[in-house]
């Protein structure tokens, strides 16, 4: 895995599949291997994960794009003897001709938000398309994204199928966080209590941009409030123009960027939020929205795309595009305590239903059936 992907989403996913894929396969799978590449000067892995039926390998076209794609994963595909291939994101591989592909395609993003919003290219775009063409199963991360890409790319509703992801229960839970580490982690960050959160990548499609304009309004409806808006994440696509935002808004003192965080200090962070927010444009899931509502915080979320699906309408939701109405709900959950309690109360049991675990079981039937089902195209051609 290239360690351009670390903080992002597809990264997370991956991570984690194919941790809890390995895991469960030494019992419930026998005789499965699991095989994947890297390119000789990456030097991230699943995070120290080790199994017998692990095996990487360096691949030095890996980090020639044009060579990978255009022979090179076949030819390493055929050098493992692998029977079936699994491409984690559309945009950096293709499907080859020496074993069939199941494709994971995340989202529509680059079809469904403007070119300004989220930074794709037309090369990526036709990646994408050639992998919802010719790989034999997609497989998306919910049943928003898959409708888009039903629409989009005109494939066969039977190709796709929706696993939903997981989240770290360990880090992300409902258990009280410790005291003394909150308050060292906070210090070092500049965020004092009483916190508005949102975290994630801090780029255009997230909609942080308006968040910053909703919480000026908050103040100009509101002389003592007195709350930070904390910005947790990488800057991605589109961050100059909210920064540049945030630097124009009288209450820039109060708006606090952390950058990228480690997951057990993130994990923090969310614990001690009085509130999370998450005004997205678009989302294929919004793992981070998981994340808050597994901890038992207070999360209010814009109703665009899956977010009330992948919250199961549980939440308090606002237009996306209406600063005002992002305004009006985050300033009521804050006032109110009852509606807290039962954002709270409602978000955790909503988030119970998610496992990494039943991801990857869910994803290694769809592996099975994939070879069961080229097996019998291949006795109906022979």
């Amino acid at each position: 895995m290239s360690e351009r992907f670390r903080h992002t989403g597809t990264g997370t996913y991956l991570r984690h599949l194919v941790s809890e894929c390995v895991r469960i396969g030494e019992s419930e799978f026998p005789g499965v291997e699991f095989h994947g590449f890297k390119a000789p000067s990456d030097n991230w892995t699943l995070n120290g994960f080790d199994s017998p039926l692990l095996h990487v390998h360096e691949a030095r076209s890996l980090g020639r794009k044009h060579i990978w794609l255009l022979g090179g994963m076949a030819y390493h595909t055929v050098k493992v003897g692998a029977d079936l291939v699994f491409l984690p994101t559309a945009h950096h591989s293709l499907p080859g001709w020496s074993a069939p592909a199941v494709t994971a395609i995340l989202d529509a993003i680059p079809k469904r938000l403007p070119r300004n919003m989220n930074g794709t290219s037309i090369r990526l775009d036709a990646m994408t398309w050639i992998n919802a063409k010719f790989a034999r199963r997609i497989i998306t991360i919910s049943s928003w994204s898959k409708r888009d890409l039903v629409e989009i790319y005109r494939v066969k509703p039977e190709k796709v199928d929706v696993t939903y992801p997981g989240y770290d229960s360990h880090l992300f839970n409902s258990l009280p966080p410790d005291p003394e580490k909150s308050t060292e982690m906070l210090f070092r960050l500049g965020v004092r209590r009483p916190y508005v959160l949102h975290h994630g990548m801090v780029q255009l499609r997230k909609n942080v941009h308006r968040l910053i304009q909703a919480w000026d309004r908050i103040h100009e409806t509101c002389e003592d409030f007195d709350a930070q808006l904390v910005l947790c994440g990488a800057l991605g696509h589109g961050s100059e123009k909210i920064l540049e935002i945030r630097q124009a808004s009288a209450n820039r003192g109060q708006i606090i960027l952390t950058g990228a965080l480690v997951d057990r200090d993130l994990a923090l962070l969310v614990k001690n939020a009085s509130l999370c927010v998450f005004p997205s444009l678009y989302e294929g899931f919004c793992l981070p929205m998981v994340e808050a509502m597994a901890c038992g915080v207070p999360t209010v979320v814009s109703n665009s795309s899956c977010l009330p699906e992948v919250s199961g309408g549980v939440l308090e939701y606002f237009d996306a595009h209406s600063v005002e109405e992002m305004a009006e709900t985050i300033q009521r959950a804050l006032e109110n305590s009852g509606l807290r309690d039962q954002l709270r109360d409602k978000g955790l049991g909503r988030a119970a239903e998610f496992s990494w675990e039943r991801c990857a079981r869910e994803t290694m039937h769809i592996f099975t059936k994939t070879l069961e089902e080229s097996g019998r195209k291949s006795a109906e051609e022979g």
